[in-house]
């Protein structure tokens, strides 16, 4: 008994049968429960960072000189309608550039018309080339 308590690694169960601690990998056997398999990892994929787990591509932007091309076409063509007090956004916005620089070093007021002006083209700009790129590798990666 006394070799039993100085050995931590050896338990002494029901009927005096020893129990040595088990490896992780052994499982319990029995009728009732099915074999142990590994579960596959889903974000595992063949060829990826070397096992590790990622959500993005390494090259994730993936930028493509066609979209800035025919986004920038696709919102000048637009923006150049004349369709505010029969004068263009795209127009507003470079007759606001041009009368700003007429007093160069001096900055646009705060309540200058070139600030709306700026917004609303640059914001068109960049929705026009965010859908652009999602369209434009959604349809080369077949999303859709």
């Amino acid at each position: 008994m006394a070799a039993a308590i100085s050995n931590p690694s050896t338990v002494l169960g029901l009927r005096g049968s020893s129990l040595s601690p088990k490896r992780p990998n052994d499982g319990f056997s029995s009728s009732f429960l099915k074999p142990t398999m590994r579960a596959k990892n889903p974000f595992k994929v063949a060829g990826s960072s070397g096992g590790r787990v990622t959500c993005f591509e390494r090259n994730w932007l993936r930028r493509d000189l066609n979209v800035v091309g025919f986004g920038l076409i696709g919102w000048i063509a637009p923006s150049s309608i004349p369709a505010i007090n029969g004068k263009s956004l795209t127009g507003l916005f470079f007759e606001s550039i041009g009368s700003e620089l007429a007093h160069f070093p001096t900055p646009p007021a705060l309540t200058s018309q070139f600030w709306l002006w700026l917004v609303l083209w640059h914001l068109g700009l960049f929705l026009c080339l965010t859908f652009g790129q999602i369209g434009f590798k959604g349809r080369t990666d077949d999303y859709f």
